[in-house]
């Protein structure tokens, strides 16, 4: 259900080095390379959700990559000169290495570009939450690759392939392996196996992000005394699962109703996810809906 587009357009705004401009030079390994890593923060009437844990995860990840982390007041004052709102809206930060000349090599010292991306928040209907989504495996396979599994690097490339792969307006998210046919997640959230009772997400050391929410539901998990295994899975574990749910930092919680293609017919949002939304919604965990 698309918003008005130029009031949409007109809510976009872009602070590059701590300045308004909206282009980076064609030098940054950003563009060049994939060289840099993003949050994508939900921020709900002023306030950037869970801000604390995207800037311990970009400060890792910083340290990961090798690219100096901007820091926290400086993130901090440029989070507070951008335009603010009573409603929901999304921020996206940026670090890249910053600009280089051609080849691999990183510039050393690094002189890092940080970009802060104001976006309207996406049109997703509310009702998803409460009344689940469909979804689908891909046949684009995520690469075996442990230096760079968990990090939120720019390079997303698999992601838009697999992306790619589907344009049914009616399955929201696409599920992902990686090459040896173990689950990992989705194209833009972290996957969740509800099985007798014992929540299941796949680990993430050799693919995928870890991402913020995801942290959060197992925490809360915690919290519920609900036991929690992070391990390897497969499709067969799809079809074994009592309830299957999504999570990122903007749809929070997404319960699962179909995995298309897959045989293992509908199902409903069971107990344990209505018990974590529940309680993450009582903590303020969640992005609010409607």
């Amino acid at each position: 259900m698309p918003g008005n587009s130029a009031a949409r357009t007109a809510t976009l705004m872009f602070l590059i080095n701590g300045e308004h401009r909206d282009s980076l030079p064609a030098t940054d390994r950003g563009l060049q390379y994939g060289d840099g890593l993003f949050e994508t923060v939900a921020v709900i009437a002023g306030r950037p959700q869970h801000w604390q844990a995207h800037l311990k995860r970009l400060e890792a990840g910083c340290a990961r990559l090798g690219i100096p982390f901007p820091g926290s007041t400086m993130l901090d004052d440029e989070f507070s000169r951008m335009p603010q709102s009573t409603g929901r809206w999304v921020l996206k930060i940026i670090v890249t290495r910053g600009s280089g000349g051609r080849g691999y090599r990183p510039p050393m010292p690094a002189q890092p570009t940080r970009v802060l991306c104001r976006y309207p928040w996406p049109d997703y209907p509310d009702d998803l939450a409460d009344q689940g989504v469909r979804t689908r495996v891909c046949t684009t396979r995520l690469g075996f690759n442990p230096a760079l599994a968990g990090v939120k690097h720019l390079n997303r490339l698999e992601q838009v392939m697999a992306r790619r792969e589907w344009d049914d307006a009616g399955i929201a998210e696409g599920l992902m392996c990686d090459a040896e046919g173990r689950l990992i997640s989705g194209t833009m959230s972290n996957l969740f196996l509800v099985t007798r009772g014992r929540v299941g997400t796949p680990i993430l050391t050799h693919a995928g992000v870890a991402g913020v929410m995801r942290e959060q539901v197992i925490d809360a998990c915690r919290q519920l005394n609900l036991p929690v295994d992070i391990g390897a899975c497969g499709e067969p574990d799809l079809k074994r699962a009592d309830e299957v749910f999504l999570t990122n930092s903007l749809i929070g919680i997404w319960p699962v109703i179909e995995i298309v293609g897959t045989g293992g017919g509908t199902m409903q949002p069971g107990p344990v996810t209505r018990a974590l939304r529940t309680h993450m919604q009582e903590l303020g965990a969640l992005p609010q809906h409607g």
